[in-house]
C-alpha cells in the first residue's frame, strides 16, 4: 500500500492507495508547532481507522509547500512507519515538462495537480486548485506546464473581510439565494461567492483567449465544489485530483521513466 500526503498551508491531507484504488483519506489542520510524535500518533490513528497495519505500508510520497514541518514529518514517518518518504522535488520523475522562468520555484502542489489532471483527463488543460490560494495552471497537449495565475483563496478573502472590518462577523462560506441581500451575513456571502464565481469565469475565459485554443478545465480543492457547481466554465471537479497526481508521480518515479 502507498500513503500519499499533501502538506498545504491550511490542511494536511493523507490518502492510502491499495494498488490503484484510493481506500481512505484523512485531513488535519496544518500547525507548525506539532512534534514528530504528534504527527506520528495522528498518522497511526488514520491507519487504524482505515483498518490498515503499519506492515502493509510499502511507501510514502509527500507533496509539501510548508518546509517548516518537513523535518518533523519525515522523522515521524521514519519512527512510526519505518520508511524513508519520497518528497516531490528535484530528481522525482513527474512526467510534466516545466516551462516557466524558474522551474525550481514551482510549488509541489501545482506540479502534482498538473500531473493528476494531464494523465487522468488529457491535455491541453487548465487546472484550478481552490486552496489557501487559488491557482490557475495551463498544461499543453504535450504535457508542458507553461504557467498560470494565482489569486487569494476563498477562505483568505472571507477572513480578510471579518478581520479587517470591525463590524463584519465571521461567516460560513455558502451561496445565498439572492445577490441583493437584506442582512450583513447574506451580504458578505453574496459578495464572496458571487464575486468568486465571476472572478473564476473571467480568468478562465481570459486564459483560453490568450492560449488560443480550447482547454479542458479541471478543478479541485476543498471549497472548489461550491464554485464548480455554479458555473459552466469548469468541466470537471475532482476532489481527489492531488492524490491521483501523487500516485501517478510515484509510479513514474518507481519505474524510473519519463512519459
Amino acid at each position: 500500500m502507498l500513503v500519499a500526503i499533501d502538506i498545504g498551508n491550511t490542511n494536511i491531507t493523507m490518502g492510502v492507495y491499495d494498488r490503484d484504488q484510493l481506500i481512505g483519506n484523512y485531513r488535519l489542520t496544518t500547525k507548525f508547532q506539532r512534534t514528530s510524535d504528534e504527527y506520528g500518533f495522528m498518522l497511526l490513528s488514520f491507519l487504524n481507522a482505515s483498518s490498515i497495519e503499519v506492515e502493509q505500508i510499502e511507501d510514502i510520497i509527500i507533496s509539501s509547500v510548508v518546509p517548516k514541518i518537513n523535518y518533523s514529518f519525515t522523522n515521524c514517518i521514519k519512527k512510526y512507519l519505518h520508511k524513508n518518504p519520497i518528497f516531490i522535488g528535484p530528481g522525482v520523475k513527474t512526467g510534466i515538462d516545466i516551462r516557466i522562468d524558474n522551474p525550481s520555484t514551482l510549488g509541489a502542489d501545482r506540479l502534482v495537480d498538473a500531473a493528476g489532471a494531464f494523465y487522468t483527463y488529457g491535455g491541453p488543460c487548465l487546472v484550478i486548485d481552490f486552496g489557501t490560494a487559488t491557482t490557475y495552471d495551463v498544461v499543453t497537449a504535450k504535457g508542458e506546464f507553461i504557467g498560470g495565475a494565482t489569486a487569494p483563496g476563498i477562505g483568505i478573502s472571507t477572513n480578510a473581510l471579518s478581520s479587517q472590518a470591525a463590524k463584519l462577523p465571521e461567516i460560513e462560506i455558502q451561496k445565498p439565494n439572492k445577490i441583493i441581500a437584506k442582512n450583513t451575513i447574506k451580504s458578505m456571502q453574496a459578495g464572496i461567492v458571487f464575486g468568486y464565481i465571476g472572478q473564476t469565469e473571467y480568468i478562465i475565459r481570459t486564459i483560453k483567449e490568450e492560449y488560443g485554443e480550447n482547454l479542458k478545465v479541471i478543478s479541485t480543492g476543498g471549497l472548489g465544489r461550491i464554485i464548480a457547481s455554479e458555473t459552466d466554465e469548469i468541466d470537471i471537479y475532482d476532489v481527489d485530483l492531488t492524490f491521483k497526481g501523487l500516485k501517478i508521480i510515484y509510479d513514474k518515479t518507481k519505474k524510473n521513466i519519463y512519459i
